[in-house]
């Protein structure tokens, strides 16, 4: 409710702004703030601090000055809507801020300001800077802006700042790739704001329900990921034991397999494999391919267990392809070396595949002996933990290297083949329960989208007077 208290407690500097004539009828309020509450002041951020700052550029800030401990380093990924990412820490020592980049402080309080942005990053998003950061600084394309405890609530300025970001990104920045926008047009960003006991409690209210709402999202996300480990011990139980719990079993031999089916062999995949062949990767173009034209698949289309065609870079024109290389469906795939070692073995069965597609070099193309061995129960078994585990006793290559599977270590992993009638049988389960689980899983995630969507629409009401929150 407005009251004249609540004028009155709004700084003379920006409670002139707010009275007497409609603030929203100015050609200065933007679109963003044309629905405020008419007791709201609206004024530029720089009126609403006591000083400002930019990262240095250029020679200011190198690679080798930085350090493992010193003074934090404050970059763009440390910078949340409304929160700070404190991961990625970075430092540089003392003596050389003090020496070179003294003008770039930071302290617990400010507000931190991204002034460049990408998908799903706007730019201008805000946040405050934690009582638990301790000494700090910012790097080039955050801003630093200290603020008046007299006119602002740093809470309320980040959530405020961050929920208008997309609508000033879209009229304020430069860029051709990333939106950019620089220090003295940050300064003159319209805000809206109403007295400071108000921005106190619409901090407060929104600390409390976006707490609330994290909580849901998350008891979501975890019900993903039983979802995602009910899968894979569906999966591994029914190409290591078979569907039926009843059947004679018999000793694999191998400590990890324990018991299988009394009709099921275990094989190394030399004796059910009739070859492995390996890709072709020539100087590509960055983007993907478009109709008739030849391409090479990226080594991260399988690396989720499912063939992605999309991953996929263009073959320049004039440059020879290798049709023998082109890629199938029916094929099995899996990664030979990875920056990761854990996308390394990779594997996934090719459902469906644009034509023009080549194997890259950094996959092998797995060919089974048709007769024993079906080629997606051979990708879904490479899948498996217990595969999986192999694979990793197996790579080769220098820690903080490309690690890589040679041919030689993918022919002696050892799996479980049952009679090729029940490889389908229990495939055929496989893609009844998988669809099920499919269909409770895409549920769960429209449930979170919907909690995210509403979380935003709630900040953004809030911080601009949509709803009545109270006054302490």
């Amino acid at each position: 409710m407005v009251t004249p208290d609540s004028k009155a407690a709004m700084p003379r500097s920006i409670r002139d702004r707010g009275s007497g004539a409609e603030p929203n009828a100015s050609s200065r309020v933007p679109p963003w703030l044309s629905s405020l509450p008419r007791h709201w002041a609206v004024t530029s951020l720089s009126r609403l601090t006591t000083s400002r700052c930019d990262g240095p550029f250029g020679s200011g800030l190198k690679f080798e000055n930085y350090r493992d401990s010193g003074r934090r380093v404050i970059r763009l990924q440390n910078i949340g809507s409304a929160h700070f990412v404190d991961s990625n820490a970075a430092f540089i020592s003392e003596d050389y801020y003090q020496g070179e980049l003294g003008d770039h402080g930071v302290q617990s309080g400010d507000l931190l300001i991204a002034g460049l942005g990408d998908e799903g990053h706007p730019v201008g998003r805000a946040c405050v800077a934690p009582d638990s950061l301790g000494p700090a600084m910012v790097k080039a394309d955050v801003f630093r802006f200290r603020l008046d405890p007299r006119l602002v609530h740093p809470a309320f300025l980040a959530h405020h700042l961050s929920a208008t970001a997309p609508a000033f990104a879209a009229v304020s920045t430069t860029g051709s790739t990333r939106a950019r926008v620089n220090l003295s047009r940050m300064a003159a960003r319209p805000v809206g704001v109403p007295a400071v006991r108000q921005q106190r409690a619409i901090a407060d209210y929104l600390d409390r329900e976006t707490e609330r709402i994290d909580a849901l999202v998350a008891k979501k996300q975890r019900l993903i990921e039983l979802l995602q480990e009910k899968r894979t011990a569906l999966i591994s139980h029914a190409v290591t034991k078979g569907l039926d719990p009843d059947v004679p079993m018999k000793d694999s031999g191998i400590a990890w397999l324990a018991r299988v089916p009394a009709n099921w062999q275990v094989l190394p995949l030399r004796r059910a494999l009739t070859g492995i062949e390996q890709g072709w990767s020539p100087e590509c173009e960055g983007r993907t391919v478009e109709s008739d034209e030849w391409g090479v698949l990226k080594v991260g289309c399988v690396s989720g267990g499912s063939f992605v065609d999309a991953l996929n870079k263009a073959l320049p024109s004039g440059t020879l392809n290798r049709p023998s290389l082109e890629v199938q469906v029916g094929d099995v795939l899996m990664s030979r070396a990875n920056g990761s070692e854990e996308l390394v073995g990779s594997a996934a069965f090719v459902h469906n595949c644009r034509p023009r597609l080549m194997l890259p070099d950094l996959m092998y193309r797995l060919i089974p002996d048709r007769s024993t061995l079906d080629a997606e129960f051979l990708a879904t078994a490479l899948s498996t933990p217990h595969v999986r585990a192999q694979i990793a006793c197996t790579l080769s290559g220098s820690a903080g290297l490309a690690r890589k599977l040679r041919q030689s270590a993918v022919r002696n992993l050892v799996i479980p083949v049952p009679p090729i009638e029940q490889q389908r049988t229990i495939l055929r389960q496989m893609h009844r329960e998988n669809a099920l689980l499919d269909d409770l899983t895409s549920a769960v995630h429209h449930v979170i989208a919907r909690l995210r969507e509403y979380r935003s629409a709630l900040i953004t009401a809030a911080v601009t007077g949509q709803i009545d929150v109270g006054e302490r």
